[in-house]
């Protein structure tokens, strides 16, 4: 690979900030800079972290580092879509959303053991 954009990880969270930051234009005006500037922020995150990990590649305990934030900063999306579902979204959940960002949480979690166990530096 040659750069952090073949990565289907960082190709997943970059798609799926994109849909999280579309939903969340949907919340009540109230919600804009208080939850929804949060899981902006988190999910935006996640694909950011994949970057800079990647330019960190040549120290492979660097990029592992920055891999367990992303998935960190997924694990805090789960949290904040079930709260923003129960909240404003309860009569259709943002269920498909929470089901792809745990899928893009195992992916990353694949992704750090391949890491560990194989990347060469």
């Amino acid at each position: 690979m040659k750069s952090y954009r073949d990565l289907e990880i960082y190709q997943m969270a970059y798609n799926l900030s994109i849909e999280v930051h579309k939903m969340t234009m949907e919340l009540p005006n109230y919600e804009l800079y208080e939850q929804g500037s949060q899981i902006r922020r988190s999910t935006k995150r996640i694909k950011d972290t994949i970057v800079e990990g990647f330019g960190r590649r040549r120290y492979k305990d660097e990029f592992v580092r920055y891999l367990i934030f992303a998935h960190s900063s997924c694990d805090e999306a789960i949290s904040q879509l079930n709260m923003i579902s129960d909240i404003h979204f309860t009569k259709k959940p943002l269920e498909r959303l929470i089901r792809e960002y745990e899928k893009l949480g195992r992916k990353i979690n694949k992704f750090i053991q391949y890491v560990e166990m194989e990347w060469k530096t």
